[in-house]
């Protein structure tokens, strides 16, 4: 029998995501955290984006001229910010019920927004070719971990840059992110994230440099209940994001 196709699909997690898919916009539904974290997440994109390729991020439309995948991109919640900023942006997910909402809610902003329901590696095997790549709380659910990030970075053109935020598989994650956000406070509905399933920062950083890529920058997370707001941090132990550049062919050390 011929040997297994290698993909990113994991259909449970899909499933999962699909059947939440009308909460995407309610700030005060399912997905109210991630209303909260979007703060900061926007932040650390838009200074670290217009540092790399020279831009004012005071700017009205600072990333004009730029071409953003944004990967797992459920509802939209990133893809609008970045096309308003000016950018040329490709939202992509697996979910056929997450594209149709993302879709309609642009519609309803008149958000200019390419939506594709694909996975990165039907992108990368149809040739497209990104400046920036938004990997954002997605390779804690897709099922193969190493060719999720590969092919991400294969879509990179030379000199891009890729995103990656994800929570860190530590006790102190399970406790907080896992037990705390779905079981006590119910910030996340339960099961949003599996324990086995984290990735730590040495493993997603391994993953990266095999694709060719070179860390520029990591943060920490953490949630700050006396402003109730989510702020960057040393603190890495739970939630982090990892920002990295392509390295040019000519730049690239050959392996040992």
């Amino acid at each position: 029998m011929p040997e297994a196709r290698r993909t990113t699909i994991d259909a449970g997690e899909i499933e999962r995501f699909s059947a939440l898919a009308a909460e995407w916009w309610n700030p005060n539904g399912k997905f109210r955290t991630l209303h909260k974290f979007n703060p900061v997440r926007l932040g650390f994109i838009r200074d670290s984006v217009a540092a790399h390729f020279g831009r004012d991020p005071r700017a009205a439309k600072p990333f004009e001229g730029l071409r953003f995948l944004d990967i797992g991109c459920g509802g939209g919640l990133l893809c609008e910010p970045m096309a308003r900023l000016g950018a040329d942006v490709v939202g992509a997910d697996a979910s056929e019920t997450n594209i149709e909402i993302a879709r309609l809610h642009a519609a309803e902003g008149n958000v200019k927004i390419d939506y594709r329901m694909a996975t990165a590696e039907e992108l990368a095997d149809s040739g497209e070719k990104f400046d920036v790549i938004l990997n954002m709380e997605v390779i804690e659910h897709v099922a193969d971990k190493d060719l999720f990030i590969a092919k991400c970075a294969e879509m990179l053109d030379p000199g891009g840059i890729m995103f990656v935020a994800t929570i860190n598989r530590t006790l102190k994650a399970l406790g907080l992110a896992i037990i705390g956000a779905e079981y006590v406070l119910r910030w996340l509905p339960r099961g949003t994230h599996e324990y086995s399933k984290l990735v730590r920062p040495e493993e997603l950083e391994r993953a990266l440099a095999a694709a060719g890529m070179t860390i520029k920058d990591r943060t920490g997370v953490v949630y700050n209940p006396l402003a109730d707001r989510w702020q960057r941090s040393r603190d890495m132990d739970v939630n982090y994001m990892v920002l990295a550049e392509k390295v040019a062919a000519e730049q690239a050390q050959p392996a040992a």
